[in-house]
Protein backbone atom coordinates (compact mmCIF):
# COMPACT_ATOMS: atom_id res chain seq x y z
CA UNK A 1 0.00 0.00 0.00
CA UNK A 2 2.81 2.40 0.88
CA UNK A 3 4.62 1.78 -2.42
CA UNK A 4 1.45 2.46 -4.39
CA UNK A 5 0.82 5.75 -2.57
CA UNK A 6 4.45 6.75 -3.08
CA UNK A 7 4.25 6.02 -6.79
CA UNK A 8 1.00 7.97 -7.20
CA UNK A 9 2.36 10.95 -5.27
CA UNK A 10 5.63 10.94 -7.20
CA UNK A 11 3.79 10.89 -10.52
CA UNK A 12 1.50 13.71 -9.36
CA UNK A 13 4.45 15.80 -8.14
CA UNK A 14 6.38 15.28 -11.38
CA UNK A 15 3.33 16.13 -13.47
CA UNK A 16 2.60 19.19 -11.35
CA UNK A 17 6.18 20.45 -11.52
CA UNK A 18 6.58 19.84 -15.24
CA UNK A 19 3.12 21.12 -16.17
CA UNK A 20 3.27 24.35 -14.18
CA UNK A 21 6.92 24.93 -15.12
CA UNK A 22 6.17 24.50 -18.80
CA UNK A 23 3.22 26.85 -18.58
CA UNK A 24 5.28 29.47 -16.77
CA UNK A 25 8.08 29.24 -19.33
CA UNK A 26 5.71 29.52 -22.28
CA UNK A 27 3.84 32.55 -21.03
CA UNK A 28 5.25 35.98 -21.69
CA UNK A 29 6.17 38.26 -18.84
CA UNK A 30 4.00 41.30 -18.16
CA UNK A 31 6.92 43.12 -16.55
CA UNK A 32 8.50 44.49 -19.72
CA UNK A 33 11.11 47.16 -19.13
CA UNK A 34 9.58 49.84 -21.31
CA UNK A 35 10.51 53.48 -20.89
CA UNK A 36 7.69 55.65 -19.66
CA UNK A 37 6.46 58.46 -21.93
CA UNK A 38 7.70 62.00 -21.24
CA UNK A 39 5.22 64.24 -19.37
CA UNK A 40 3.53 66.96 -21.45
CA UNK A 41 5.25 69.87 -19.66
CA UNK A 42 8.85 68.81 -19.47
CA UNK A 43 12.00 70.89 -19.48
CA UNK A 44 13.99 68.00 -20.96
CA UNK A 45 15.34 68.65 -24.45
CA UNK A 46 14.30 66.09 -27.09
CA UNK A 47 17.90 65.45 -28.18
CA UNK A 48 18.78 64.25 -24.62
CA UNK A 49 16.03 61.62 -24.53
CA UNK A 50 16.65 57.95 -25.18
CA UNK A 51 14.65 56.53 -28.08
CA UNK A 52 11.30 55.07 -27.05
CA UNK A 53 10.84 51.56 -28.39
CA UNK A 54 7.09 51.13 -28.24
CA UNK A 55 4.32 53.47 -27.16
CA UNK A 56 1.53 50.99 -27.86
CA UNK A 57 -1.27 52.08 -25.52
CA UNK A 58 -3.43 49.05 -26.31
CA UNK A 59 -1.22 46.70 -24.29
CA UNK A 60 -2.61 45.99 -20.81
CA UNK A 61 -0.84 47.57 -17.87
CA UNK A 62 1.01 45.53 -15.25
CA UNK A 63 -1.40 43.77 -12.91
CA UNK A 64 -4.31 43.78 -15.35
CA UNK A 65 -5.76 40.71 -17.02
CA UNK A 66 -4.10 39.82 -20.29
CA UNK A 67 -6.61 38.24 -22.68
CA UNK A 68 -4.01 37.40 -25.38
CA UNK A 69 -1.65 35.57 -23.02
CA UNK A 70 -0.87 32.01 -24.25
CA UNK A 71 -1.33 29.00 -21.96
CA UNK A 72 -3.47 28.65 -18.89
CA UNK A 73 -4.61 31.69 -16.91
CA UNK A 74 -2.56 32.60 -13.84
CA UNK A 75 -5.47 31.66 -11.55
CA UNK A 76 -5.44 28.08 -12.90
CA UNK A 77 -1.65 27.89 -12.45
CA UNK A 78 -2.11 29.10 -8.88
CA UNK A 79 -4.69 26.38 -8.21
CA UNK A 80 -2.40 23.72 -9.70
CA UNK A 81 0.55 24.92 -7.61
CA UNK A 82 -1.52 25.15 -4.42
CA UNK A 83 -2.96 21.70 -5.11
CA UNK A 84 0.57 20.32 -5.42
CA UNK A 85 1.57 21.88 -2.10
CA UNK A 86 -1.49 20.44 -0.36
CA UNK A 87 -0.93 17.01 -1.95
CA UNK A 88 2.71 17.00 -0.80
CA UNK A 89 1.70 18.11 2.70
CA UNK A 90 -0.98 15.43 2.99
CA UNK A 91 1.39 12.77 1.71
CA UNK A 92 4.01 13.90 4.23
CA UNK A 93 1.39 13.58 6.97
CA UNK A 94 0.40 10.14 5.78
CA UNK A 95 4.03 8.99 5.92
CA UNK A 96 4.41 10.53 9.40
CA UNK A 97 1.36 8.59 10.60
CA UNK A 98 2.77 5.38 9.09
CA UNK A 99 6.05 5.86 10.99
CA UNK A 100 4.34 6.42 14.33
CA UNK A 101 1.70 3.72 13.88
CA UNK A 102 4.24 1.02 13.00
CA UNK A 103 4.43 -1.71 15.64
CA UNK A 104 7.35 -4.15 15.67
CA UNK A 105 6.95 -7.88 16.30
CA UNK A 106 7.88 -7.42 19.95
CA UNK A 107 5.14 -4.77 20.39
CA UNK A 108 7.36 -1.68 20.48
CA UNK A 109 6.61 1.37 18.41
CA UNK A 110 8.59 4.39 17.25
CA UNK A 111 8.59 7.16 19.88
CA UNK A 112 11.80 9.08 19.10
CA UNK A 113 10.21 12.27 17.74
CA UNK A 114 13.31 14.40 18.36
CA UNK A 115 15.52 11.94 16.47
CA UNK A 116 13.15 12.21 13.52
CA UNK A 117 13.38 16.03 13.70
CA UNK A 118 17.18 15.87 13.69
CA UNK A 119 17.07 13.73 10.54
CA UNK A 120 14.61 16.11 8.85
CA UNK A 121 16.67 19.17 9.83
CA UNK A 122 19.82 17.49 8.51
CA UNK A 123 18.04 16.79 5.21
CA UNK A 124 16.95 20.46 5.06
CA UNK A 125 20.55 21.61 5.61
CA UNK A 126 21.91 19.29 2.91
CA UNK A 127 19.27 20.34 0.37
CA UNK A 128 19.65 24.01 1.32
CA UNK A 129 23.43 23.80 0.94
CA UNK A 130 23.06 22.18 -2.48
CA UNK A 131 20.60 24.89 -3.52
CA UNK A 132 22.94 27.61 -2.28
CA UNK A 133 25.83 26.14 -4.24
CA UNK A 134 23.68 25.82 -7.37
CA UNK A 135 22.19 29.33 -7.28
CA UNK A 136 24.72 31.28 -5.22
CA UNK A 137 24.55 32.69 -1.72
CA UNK A 138 22.48 35.75 -0.84
CA UNK A 139 24.49 38.61 0.59
CA UNK A 140 23.36 40.39 3.75
CA UNK A 141 20.86 37.76 4.84
CA UNK A 142 19.65 38.19 8.46
CA UNK A 143 21.06 34.98 9.95
CA UNK A 144 19.62 35.60 13.42
CA UNK A 145 16.08 35.87 12.05
CA UNK A 146 16.54 32.70 9.99
CA UNK A 147 17.88 30.93 13.09
CA UNK A 148 14.83 31.92 15.13
CA UNK A 149 12.51 30.88 12.31
CA UNK A 150 14.29 27.54 11.92
CA UNK A 151 14.16 26.82 15.65
CA UNK A 152 10.44 27.61 15.70
CA UNK A 153 9.85 25.33 12.72
CA UNK A 154 11.76 22.43 14.26
CA UNK A 155 9.90 22.90 17.56
CA UNK A 156 6.51 22.96 15.82
CA UNK A 157 7.34 19.84 13.82
CA UNK A 158 8.61 18.11 16.96
CA UNK A 159 5.36 18.90 18.77
CA UNK A 160 3.40 17.49 15.84
CA UNK A 161 5.55 14.35 15.86
CA UNK A 162 5.09 13.96 19.62
CA UNK A 163 1.33 14.29 19.14
CA UNK A 164 1.42 11.61 16.44
CA UNK A 165 3.54 9.38 18.66
CA UNK A 166 0.82 9.63 21.31
CA UNK A 167 -1.97 8.60 18.93
CA UNK A 168 -3.31 11.86 17.48
CA UNK A 169 -3.99 11.80 13.73
CA UNK A 170 -2.10 14.13 11.41
CA UNK A 171 -5.19 16.02 10.15
CA UNK A 172 -6.33 16.72 13.72
CA UNK A 173 -2.84 17.87 14.75
CA UNK A 174 -2.62 20.13 11.69
CA UNK A 175 -6.08 21.54 12.35
CA UNK A 176 -5.07 22.31 15.96
CA UNK A 177 -1.87 24.03 14.76
CA UNK A 178 -3.81 26.07 12.22
CA UNK A 179 -6.50 26.98 14.75
CA UNK A 180 -4.02 28.55 17.15
CA UNK A 181 -3.14 31.22 14.59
Amino acid sequence: MLNRRFLLFTLFALFNTQFVGALSASSSSSLDNKPSPVPAKSSVKPENLAPVKNLDTTEPKMGSLQPNKPGLPDSVKLLIGAGGIYAAFLYYGSLQEDVFRYVAEDGTSFKQAWFLQVLEALANVVIGFAGMKATGATKGIPLRMFGISGAAQVSAKACTSLALANGLSFPVATLAKSGKM
